[in-house]
């Protein structure tokens, strides 16, 4: 295709059209007047079908794709004269409000399965010494979630500043006041978590600051986190490998 002159442009890294994207698109051409072009550059290939059925939605009209190098698609999109259902504030104010609910029952033994969206999964005892088990524990999963949200979080972060990740890997161990407690074998202490510690490796051909950079705000932005930080002694180191 030719390429249309852009009036503005948005990064939506590796989001896809439910998770973030749409709200970055609308906040991008909503400034723009009537027949104002946008650019979206993305790296999700689900947006390639998602964007212009959006686009036939909210009567914007898709003026099509572009291939970029490192893995990018740039999509341009005018802005069209039709109202949406929605206004952005409106989305936005939506976005605050969202709650996540999932739905636990009770199975066979000690062990219990969540609903969560479309997924189902097992959780076995809250602690457990075994190698082997029926099911990762409760701890098992709480800590997985700090590392999973940072994980993920960095890798949302740095695609969107189009940055190049060869390879992540959080390790991370917890440890607890004192399990003898959950376990009903002593009366004394507490079975909550008390530290958290571990590392983060990461390999880039990208500059060790703007890693920094990155690393930091994926701190500042992680939901886990910063629930975590006043409560649990965190400690994680930033590692970059080559």
């Amino acid at each position: 295709m030719i390429i249309p002159q852009v009036d503005a442009t948005c990064d939506g890294g590796d989001l896809d059209c439910g998770s973030g994207l749409l709200l970055i698109i609308k906040k991008n051409i909503d400034p723009l007047p009537i027949g104002g072009i946008l650019e979206i550059r993305s790296r999700e290939a689900s947006v390639e079908g998602d964007l212009p059925a959006w686009c036939r939605m909210v009567k914007h009209e898709f003026l099509g794709m572009a291939n970029d190098e490192d893995s990018y698609k740039r999509y341009f999109v005018k802005k069209g004269n039709g109202k949406e259902e929605r206004s952005l504030e409106a989305d936005l104010e939506a976005a605050k409000g969202y709650k996540w609910t999932v739905r636990i029952q009770g199975e066979k033994g000690l062990t219990a399965k969540v609903h969560s969206r479309n997924h189902t999964f097992l959780v076995g005892q809250p602690a457990e010494f075994s190698p082997k088990v029926d099911a990762p524990s409760a701890v098992d999963f709480f800590i997985s979630s700090l590392g999973s949200c940072l994980t993920v979080g960095f890798k949302m972060l740095a695609s969107k500043n189009n940055i190049t990740i060869d390879e992540f890997e959080v390790t991370l161990k917890g440890q607890l006041e004192n399990v003898l407690y959950h376990m009903e074998l002593e009366d004394i202490g507490s079975p909550k978590i008390t530290k958290i510690a571990g590392t983060v490796y990461v390999s880039s051909p990208n500059e060790e600051d703007l890693l920094y950079q990155i690393w930091k705000k994926t701190l500042e932005r992680s939901p886990i986190y910063q629930t975590l930080k006043d409560q649990v002694e965190l400690d994680i180191k930033f590692s970059i490998v080559y």
